[in-house]
């Protein structure tokens, strides 16, 4: 049974899982063409065992990959597995493999634990102070070099086509990495030597790192607090972004990373028009802010002095919303997530004992294994009305979701939503394999209001169109939604919800007197980070007003992540199919 298809998320942004932190676009540097240069120079480097490795005990064989990677780059944790299953491809044909990790922040034992984790067969090999990635003008990880016989580079770039920024195909349609490797095998020159690694910067060692306390821009006394302000809630340990970045041991190895996702405007993620609306979780960084990472990047990226840190912010280790009353599993055994493959949208049925009514006043789903789970969300399946609280046929039957791009849900004092006794909680979770085969077992953490406390009740609502249909090719495919308020009603938040191919998303307000209000303005949306919107002031919407949403889509091929521009796509709770919903979260006063 579908009880629902995605939920809204509420709030906040969550500024990080996925991916995540490394959206950005290659080098605008044009890498030197693979085979105008000499051959490579031999180098020496240990491994991730310790063992001293050479270009030149490996002179012997045929070709050569070299593979710069990094720990906790998501591409490079991605294409990991695909480099493996290259290995395996072409053994017993004179290829040699080779990674290596050239990155500051990235410490031995780190890379043994990357070994260890990923089953590694090719060498990985540490590379300190970058000077071999240097020497290749390597860039990004993933970033792979393809050598000849002479150790002269055939080939520079990325491995595939499947994944970028943010994106990715079901399967790749270019396999630059295999394809030069088939032609150097069969003694023809490569066609195309060179294309744009897809993958983070290198965390390069800078010349004047070790900072001066006496520099205008350090990260003691600016950077540490743009950090802590927008950064801090995912990227610290335990929580959903990819790396740390508390401490500057941590960040200086992100430096410029850090630089290019911030002048880009790709994180923190906030996908909003600033011309509509004002939305009290708003992360965007100031122009004053982004300045300042630049000042301090070009500078070499400095600590300063360590004295004039902020204080620490205090976190709750786990939960977000602080201790739960009440911690409910999604199941009484772990869920077998496969290395690879699609998962359809699995459910969980739980009895979480509700002997009493109960008003829900913060909720967070909490991910096990947050690198497999794309969104987790809870529902209520219970006996008799969960209440039509603005519109005839409505029920408000959810409770929270977790997503990238959106924090648990925390209701203002007083505020709360209504669980009736006996009701049982239904878990949708929808798992992204990444390559390593791991056992999931997700929960939710629930804080309880006292009923004499709550003076307005939360229901989650939407105005949505099952009946769409996307021809194939449409590259900006209109789809619309409507409802109309039948009470007065008090506006909370605003949650767009498309798949893939989702492309902009817009709610109106078309007041009763005709009068039109543009609510929220996406113009880039992006499954990705599913921002949730909340009024900076919640605002009252007279009875009678009607909400109208307009959504466009891309089904063509245009469109990176599209799974098959080929296909009319309809309403499906897969993300291979199509929703259009404008979720939105309002209150009603609670008769007492």
């Amino acid at each position: 049974m579908r009880l629902f298809g995605w939920q809204m998320t509420q709030a906040l942004l969550l500024p990080c899982m996925a991916l995540i932190f490394c959206v950005a676009v290659a080098s605008a540097q044009a890498p030197e063409a693979a085979g105008d240069s000499g051959p490579v120079s031999n180098f020496e480097l240990k491994d991730s065992d310790g063992r001293v490795r050479s270009l030149a005990e490996l002179q012997g064989s045929g070709l050569m990959v070299v593979a710069f990677t990094g720990c906790e780059c998501p591409l490079a944790r991605q294409y990991t597995a695909r480099l493996d299953e290259l290995r395996l491809q072409y053994d017993g044909r004179g290829v040699a493999w080779i990674m290596i990790n050239s990155n500051q922040h990235d410490s031995l034992a780190e890379l043994q634990y990357f070994a260890k984790s990923h089953s590694l067969k090719i060498p990985l090999l540490k590379d300190p102070g970058n000077q071999v990635a240097d020497n290749f003008g390597a860039e990004r990880t993933p970033e792979v070099f393809l050598l000849d016989q002479r150790r002269i580079i055939r080939y520079r770039g990325r491995i595939d086509d499947q994944y970028t920024y943010g994106r990715q195909r079901p399967e790749p349609t270019v396999y630059d990495l295999a394809d030069a490797i088939d032609q150097l095998l069969d003694g023809q020159p490569v066609t195309n030597p060179v294309t744009e690694p897809v993958g983070c910067i290198i965390g390069r060692e800078f010349a004047f790192s070790t900072g001066e306390p006496n520099l205008s821009v350090t990260w003691s006394n600016q950077i540490s607090r743009i950090m802590q302000k927008n950064c801090h809630s995912c990227h610290r340990a335990g929580e959903i972004g990819p790396f740390e970045l508390d401490t500057w041991a941590e960040a200086v190895g992100w430096a410029g990373m850090i630089q290019e996702v911030v002048n880009q405007r790709r994180m923190p993620p906030w996908n909003a028009s600033p011309e509509y609306g004002e939305f009290k979780n708003d992360c965007r960084l100031s122009a004053d802010e982004i300045g300042l990472i630049n000042t301090w990047v070009k500078n070499g990226a400095p600590e300063g002095d360590p004295a004039t840190l902020p204080e620490p912010v205090e976190y709750f280790t786990g939960w977000q919303i602080g201790e739960p009353d009440l911690i409910v599993p999604m199941a009484k055994k772990p869920f077998a997530v496969p290395a690879t493959g699609t998962v359809e949208y699995q459910y969980f049925r739980v009895d979480p004992g509700f002997k009493e009514d109960k008003w829900i006043t913060a909720a967070e789903c909490r991910a096990d294994k947050r690198g497999v789970i794309h969104h987790i969300i809870v529902g209520i399946r219970g006996q008799g009305d969960f209440g039509r609280g603005v519109h005839d046929q409505v029920q408000s039957d959810w409770i929270a979701a977790s997503a990238p791009g959106s924090p648990p849900m925390i209701l203002p004092a007083g505020y709360a939503k209504f669980v009736p006794a006996g009701s049982e909680l239904i878990f949708q979770v929808h798992y992204t394999p990444n390559g390593t085969a791991t056992n999931d077992l997700s929960s939710i953490g629930l804080k309880f209001a006292d009923p004499t406390d709550v003076t307005h009740r939360v229901y989650t609502l939407k105005a949505h169109n099952e009946g769409l249909r996307i021809p194939p090719g449409a590259d900006n495919h209109p789809v619309t939604a409507r409802t109309t308020f039948d009470r007065d009603a008090e506006l909370l938040s605003l949650f767009p919800h498309m798949h893939l191919r989702g492309k902009s998303f817009r709610y109106t307000a078309v007041m009763p007197d005709g009068g039109q209000e543009i609510l929220l303005d996406v113009p880039g949306y992006d499954f990705n980070w599913q921002n949730g919107y909340e009024l900076a002031t919640p605002r009252l919407i007279p009875a009678g007003t009607r909400f109208e949403c307009i959504a466009h889509f891309d089904n063509s091929e245009k469109n990176l992540a599209n799974p098959d521009p080929t296909e009319t796509v309809q309403w499906g709770d897969q993300t291979w199919e199509e929703m259009m919903i404008g979720y939105f979260n309002i209150a009603l006063p609670v008769k007492k």
